[in-house]
């Protein structure tokens, strides 16, 4: 079976002992298939006892992985999952919560809207848009307004990846007079 033209994540599933010694006797057989039939595709080994280990025990995690020269490769799987998807981020930002948002990579602000409420697209007027890097660089929305890191962006602009946004819409309900 030779699989889809799209480069793929291929996660190798492993014991323990085996993800920590970093050695078994599939890793190197999955590696050439995919160098030969998808040679642009991830492989990344990944030890479900090992994940659940660090759930189970957070607080001895960092020591555990530590010890054992070792790393959890559960964000890697998310990242690589999400790019192979066509996936992103954007963010919500109020008083007392920050809100991810998944949407598809090239959706148009007023349908990204849409995601959080379907009448915030429906009368979708304009984007607040800054980045989350120049957040935690500048450390408030303040500081990124004043260094003129924030725009208003409209119906056309792309969301992209990290992207803060605060929706401004309007929706009217005009019922029909009889």
């Amino acid at each position: 079976m030779k699989p889809r033209s799209m480069s793929q994540a291929v996660v190798s599933t492993q014991s323990t002992g085996e993800y920590i010694k970093k050695k078994s006797k599939w890793l190197l057989k999955i590696k050439q298939y995919l160098d030969v039939n998808d040679p642009g595709a991830a492989m990344i080994p990944f030890s479900g006892s090992l994940e659940q280990k660090l759930q189970d025990d957070p607080d001895n995690a960092k020591a555990y992985l530590e010890e054992n020269k070792t790393s959890s490769n559960l964000e890697k799987i998310i990242v690589t999952g999400f790019k192979a998807l066509g996936l992103m981020y954007f963010f919500t930002v109020g008083t007392d919560e920050v809100r991810a948002w998944t949407i598809p990579k090239h959706t148009k602000a007023p349908v990204a809207a849409g995601k959080i409420h379907g009448d915030m697209e429906r009368g979708f007027i304009k984007a607040e848009v800054y980045k989350y890097d120049d957040l935690k660089e500048l450390l408030t929305e303040a500081a990124v307004k004043a260094a003129g890191k924030y725009k208003l962006e409209g119906k056309n602009y792309e969301v992209l990846d990290g992207d803060i946004i605060n929706i401004k819409f309007n929706v009217t309900d005009v019922k029909a007079k009889k």
